[in-house]
């Protein structure tokens, strides 16, 4: 194994998220080499021991497991800002909905690449989309060597994408036929929503997920308005129109799960549904807070999600940990709801477990995969230090991350991207919002 490491990453701290004890393990003055994927040891002075190896060390770094991202529509960022302060389906139908219909792949493939050096920069290391266009967000994901989940989105009415669903159906199974054996992308199957997908589809989507075992993303429960349409239609919520039709199961990842009944609550823990919690999207259209701290208490896995960068406006998922911690605070009335500890385990082991791959993602032990960032805790904002955990949820920034490494890949050294050309990535962005700009909206 010695000759295999070819990077050792050394630092003042390092939180392992090991969840042997539910609980985070902080060491001081620790090491960890890297053998290809894999991280390969954690001790001290291993760069004493792997001569060879590329040595990074930063005398005030934390190292810690990378954040993962659950939902998310990376290409949304070419309409950051475009359309804000209005209700959500106001924003949808006459905003969003009109100029999806003009997208092309070419955009959504630079749009995306604008993400993940956005959530690359800020500490990001895994993000779960679902989009359109899906081909050249996997694409994009493995040009920067990038850990992506990806779905396209299925919908009751033609796709900007692919046209009728038995296109957009061959157009996923290509998907899940090119990138089978990937080390980076994999497939999910991602109907939209139960408002935008009737009964039949959203059971042939789960035909499809079944076929391939695949993850079953979907927005659920997101609003008062989808509830009141599905009572309307269905006689039912949308949890309990999901478990109706049959479709909840411990593959479903569900995205938002703000409007629920005690009864849903109960069904989502009964049939071990895996829920994504995008506490800052939902808070800027006003559909409400999620009862995360109850869910948990339920013992439902929680990860957390940006959801896209028109609805947030980012993909900083730092932001993101510090708004949850403090938004239950107050929704609960409750200084110890959603505890520092609980949130930062919700944006590394538990967003692991969200996407199934606790067992190789999510927490740094020897064995698994190596995703990990290093912050430069040397910081104003970051003085004094007493409690490293409190500190990555109430006070870090995503700018504070100073190396980023993914599959073992060092995909950002002292703040610069490895992968990707950033200035060509902006430019690129520059001539695609003139586009936006002209589009009917």
């Amino acid at each position: 194994m010695q000759k295999d490491v070819h990077l050792v990453l050394s630092g003042r701290w390092l939180i392992s998220m090991d969840d042997a004890r539910q609980e985070q393990q902080t060491e001081e003055g620790v090491s960890i080499a890297i053998a290809g994927d894999t991280i390969a040891e954690i001790g001290h002075s291993l760069a004493c021991k792997y001569p060879d190896a590329q040595h990074l060390h930063c005398p005030h770094g934390l190292i810690m497991p990378g954040l993962i991202n659950t939902h998310t529509h990376a290409a949304m960022s070419c309409f950051r800002g475009l359309a804000d302060d209005l209700q959500l389906m106001t924003w949808l139908t006459q905003h969003i909905f009109p100029r999806e219909a003009q997208l092309t792949k070419e955009m959504v493939y630079h749009a995306t690449l604008l993400s993940i050096c956005e959530m690359i920069k800020s500490g990001t290391t895994s993000f779960n989309d679902m989009y359109l266009f899906e081909q050249e967000v996997a694409a994009a994901a493995a040009t920067a060597k990038m850990r992506a989940w990806v779905g396209e989105g299925f919908f009751d009415f033609p796709s900007p994408n692919y046209g009728q669903l038995e296109k957009g159906v061959e157009y996923v199974e290509e998907l899940f036929a090119k990138y089978a054996h990937h080390d980076l992308v994999t497939i999910t199957v991602t109907p939209h929503a139960v408002y935008t997908c009737n009964p039949a589809l959203l059971q042939r989507a789960h035909a499809l997920a079944d076929q391939q075992k695949s993850l079953y993303h979907i927005h659920l429960a997101e609003t008062k308005e989808e509830v009141k349409t599905c009572r309307e239609r269905y006689g039912c919520t949308p949890v309990q129109h999901l478990e109706n039709l049959g479709l909840l199961h411990e593959r479903v990842v569900a995205a938002h799960c703000v409007i629920l009944e005690e009864e849903d609550r109960d069904l989502l823990a009964k049939r071990r549904v895996k829920i994504t919690h995008c506490p800052e999207s939902n808070m800027k259209l006003a559909s409400g807070i999620a009862p995360v701290q109850q869910l948990l208490n339920q013992g439902i896995t929680v990860g957390l999600g940006t959801d896209g960068s028109a609805s947030n406006n980012d993909v900083d998922m730092f932001g993101e940990m510090s708004t949850a911690a403090k938004l239950h605070k107050v929704r609960d009335l409750d200084p110890t709801a959603m505890s520092a500890a609980t949130v930062l385990h919700a944006a590394t082991l538990g967003g692991a477990k969200v996407l199934g791959r606790e067992t190789q993602l999510g927490s740094l032990a020897v064995g698994k995969k190596a995703d990990l960032i290093v912050l430069d805790m040397n910081q104003p904002h970051l003085t004094p230090l007493y409690n490293p955990v409190s500190h990555l949820v109430y006070a870090a920034k995503g700018s504070d991350v100073l190396h980023s490494v993914i599959n073992g890949r060092l995909v950002m050294c002292n703040r610069q991207l490895t992968t990707l050309d950033e200035t060509a990535v902006l430019a690129e962005m520059g001539k695609i919002s003139k586009r936006v700009q002209q589009m009917a909206g």
